[in-house]
């Protein structure tokens, strides 16, 4: 019952733009709020200490018969781009989402971590993109994908035209943002199961990894880096066993 509730509670704060659980605990990623303290911070947070924690560094894959996403994404969803203080993240309009495991999964947000929170074979990359979904019963599925400095990227372009500078302001896009412009065209991907990478930690997330690298300019990179002043990535965590697919 005590997940189910955290699950509910997660898709809430998502769908809100909010990033933190409750108004009671903050939490950050230095000092007293750092990652190392989440669980301590609340008790809601207890699955920051669990054994199926994200991120990680993917390596030692299985090969699997991975099927392929189903996406349904609208062409024009990004509504609004909100500052909550932890991430820059563009809130996307209801209707669109991706299939797997013959389940539904809505696209309800994403949001960029710098610099990556996974990593792969051991490399860590710049910029990392979360596209996260959530299916009506509150399962989450969350498609990452890795960003590497080179060429302009045309989602990243178009989004941060008017950036947010402070917490708690967000800008209404005039010409609403395209999730696909932010995605490889190549979308095959590793698989494996963890948490959410923030405060509550919670676990049972479907965790899908872009194989493809996309590219972002420096200038781009670094606008993101200077609106949050330090990174706000959270550290590997141990694998425990579990299974890397691809």
């Amino acid at each position: 019952m005590k997940k189910i509730l955290i699950f509910a509670m997660s898709v809430s704060v998502l769908i809100s733009g909010c990033a933190k659980i409750n108004t009671k605990h903050n939490w950050g990623y230095s000092g007293a709020e750092a990652p190392s303290k989440w669980a301590q911070l609340s008790p809601e947070n207890f699955a920051c200490n669990g054994k199926n924690q994200s991120p990680i560094n993917l390596t030692s894959y299985i090969k699997s018969e991975l099927e392929p996403i189903k996406f349904n994404y609208q062409a024009s969803g990004g509504e609004n781009l909100v500052n909550n203080g932890h991430t820059l993240q563009i809130n996307y309009a209801a209707g669109s989402s991706i299939t797997v495991d013959q389940q539904e999964f809505k696209l309800l947000q994403f949001h960029f971590h710098a610099p990556s929170e996974n990593h792969i074979n051991g490399t860590s990359y710049p910029l990392e993109a979360h596209f996260v979904h959530a299916d009506s019963n509150g399962n989450l599925a969350v498609i990452a994908v890795m960003y590497k400095e080179g060429k302009e990227n045309k989602g990243l372009k178009q989004a941060w035209k008017n950036i947010p500078k402070h917490k708690g302001e967000q800008h209404k896009f005039s010409k609403l943002i395209t999730a696909q412009d932010f995605l490889p065209a190549n979308k095959k991907y590793y698989r494996f199961n963890g948490s959410l990478t923030t405060p509550p930690c919670s676990e049972g997330v479907r965790w899908l990894v872009m194989k493809t690298i996309e590219t972002a300019s420096q200038q781009q990179i670094n606008a993101f880096k200077q609106i949050l002043h330090e990174p706000n990535n959270r550290p590997l965590q141990p694998l425990n066993a579990r299974p890397v697919l691809q």
